[in-house]
Parts: C-alpha cells; structure tokens; sequence
C-alpha cells in the first residue's frame, strides 16, 4: 500500500499542471493530434544562402495507400505550391524548386525535405501533409535564412520607387525585398532608419531606434512604423532589402578612379564591380572593414566599418557608410569588386 501511496504522488509531482488540475480523466486518454507524423522538435530551420538545409517530417508509422506531399505556403497569393509527392517508393518533383530539392529518406519513416544551394527567395513557411483519406494531417516549419536588412533607394533621390520597381532594384542588387520579420529583427539589432520603405508583402514600414521629430516625433516610442499596405502601382517610397552569405569574395582596390574605370579594374581580375548586396554581405558575414569609399555597381560610393572609429566617418555604430551618387565622370575613388567561387 504505501509503495502505490508513493507512487502516486511522484505522478502527481510530475504531471502537467494542465494534466492534474484542468482536464478530467475519462475512460480513455484523448488522442495526440498527429496519428502519424512526428511533431518537429523545432518549428524553424536556420541556414544560409548556398548552404544545404533539411526540414524534417518524420513518420511514426506507414499507413495504407498514404502520400506525402510538402509545399511552401505563399501568404501573399493566398496559397501553396507543390515541391515533391512521394508514396514512399516513387517521388515526383514540381516547381521552380524541382532541381534542387530532394528527400533525406535516410530510413522508411523519413520524409525530410533537403534543399541544396539554399537561395534567398527559400526563406518561408513550408508544409509537411501526410495525405491519407480522412486522416490528413501535417506539420509545418519555417526555413531561416541568417542575412541583414539594408535601406535602398535610387540615384535621384528618395521614394521614388513603387512596389514592382522596389522589388527589381533589390534583386539587381543581389538582394530581394525583406520580409517583416526580418525588417523586425534588424530593428532589434540597432537598425535605425527614417524614411519608410516596401518590403516584400506589399506594405510600408521604417524602424526607429532613436525616436526624433523629423521621423514622427519625440513622443512615439520606437519600433517598427508602418503605414501598413499601400498602392503597389501609385505610391512610391524606398526599399527595405535583405541578403545573405556571398559565394564568393568582395575585395577593395585602390586608386583614383571614375566609374567606368573602376568596372574596368574589377574585370581585369576576373571579377565584376561589386553589388550594394554583396558589399552589406562581405560587412555582416565576413567583417569587411575598410576607410576608403569604393564605387559599386549602381553608381554609389560606399564603405564597410565593423569596428568604429573617428577618422572613418565619426559614427559609433558598425554599418556600411554611403557618400550618395557622385558624378561618375569627375569624381575618383577606389572601388569594390565581386569574385564568385
């Protein structure tokens, strides 16, 4: 008797609070949600662009005549697309991701969806969905891509970009557009800037470290402001751009150089003038430090800082520093250039 006293109250020490004080006990314990698929230890899969990654989507037991299908949700049209079926035995491939998607299928229960040469549009919500008549079931997982979140906008001036134009200059930049989480997090890591920008799902936001009168006043706390979704044809603001890892290098040469001159530089060592992307890429992921402004493919004049000091622009914080669009005849710097792997 006292031995089943005792264990009863190890039960009720390690039982779930919600277990022992809300849910009542019945004849027979409530089914789990998932029959079939495991549920992922973590919902979100980090990596970076050129990396491989792999989402799981494990099953805990093969049913009769079931499916797998997985699919990348895209909330911006309201659906989702195929990427692969399998039934176990045979798999068919679908969609823009088709050449570089695969199944780990390291045993019989394994589903896993690799992606290889992880690129920056692969960033999202993916869904794992086990198709077996009336006992469909899935699992979703977020794939993270590590990258930074840089303002752009064009050589005359600010906001003149409308959505479809934003979108382009980004990915002429070796960037795309960022989502709002990714807006969110550069904010929590110090980005601080003024002027409000698209981002990728159509709507307008700038973020505010250092809350001031030009940018909404002294009394609004800081964040991210939004002027929430906006006419993708008629309004123009600037662009909130997002990259990841380079596969490849970006290096300085120096010398007193005008633009067309500094192109030239570059592909005298097999390389091209560098992107406004590839430049915030070499800062983040490979502590690009350099005083000297360097011309870039769009026309501007840019340097990297990692480590701040007076002599190199006087600001406290790291950051890629811009000198704007000089003339690109008259003026003379060195220049930045890219050398893919």
């Amino acid at each position: 008797m006292h031995r089943f006293l005792l264990l009863g109250s190890l039960w009720l020490l390690v039982a779930p609070p919600a277990s022992s004080i809300f849910q009542r006990p019945t004849g027979s314990p409530a089914p789990p949600r998932l029959q079939y698929l495991l549920e992922p230890l973590h919902a979100a899969v980090h990596t970076q662009r050129g990396a491989t990654a792999t989402l799981p989507c494990v099953l805990r037991a093969l049913p009769r005549n079931y499916r797998v299908k997985w699919s990348k949700v895209e909330p911006a049209n309201y659906g989702e697309n195929i990427i692969i079926i399998t039934n176990g035995l045979y798999h068919k491939n679908y969609g823009p991701l088709s050449p570089r998607v695969r199944l780990r299928h390291s045993h019989r229960y394994d589903a896993s969806l690799t992606i290889t040469d992880v690129a920056l549009e692969d960033e999202g919500r993916y869904r794992c969905q086990l198709v077996n008549g009336l006992e469909d079931e899935s699992v979703s997982l977020t794939l993270h891509l590590e990258g930074v979140v840089f303002p752009y906008q064009p050589s005359n001036g600010r906001y003149k970009f409308n959505y479809h134009e934003a979108k382009r200059a980004c990915e002429q930049q070796d960037s795309r557009l960022a989502t709002y989480q990714q807006l969110y997090k550069a904010w929590t890591e110090g980005l601080d800037w003024c002027n409000a920008g698209w981002i990728l799902d159509g709507t307008v936001h700038y973020p505010i470290i250092n809350s001031r009168e030009p940018c909404g006043g002294r009394l609004l706390l800081p964040g991210v402001r939004t002027y929430g979704a906006r006419d993708k044809q008629k309004d123009r603001f600037d662009a909130f751009c997002f990259t990841s890892a380079l596969q490849g290098q970006v290096y300085f040469i120096r010398g007193h150089l005008n633009f067309k001159e500094a192109g030239q530089a570059c592909r005298n060592h097999g390389a091209a003038i560098a992107k406004v992307g590839q430049l915030y890429s070499a800062w983040k992921f490979s502590q690009l430090d350099r005083c000297d402004g360097g011309w870039l493919a769009d026309g501007s004049v840019r340097y990297p800082i990692t480590t701040p000091r007076e002599r190199c622009g006087g600001l406290p914080d790291p950051g890629v520093r811009s000198f704007g669009f000089p003339s690109k005849e008259l003026r003379t710097y060195g220049t930045y250039c890219f050398a893919g792997k």
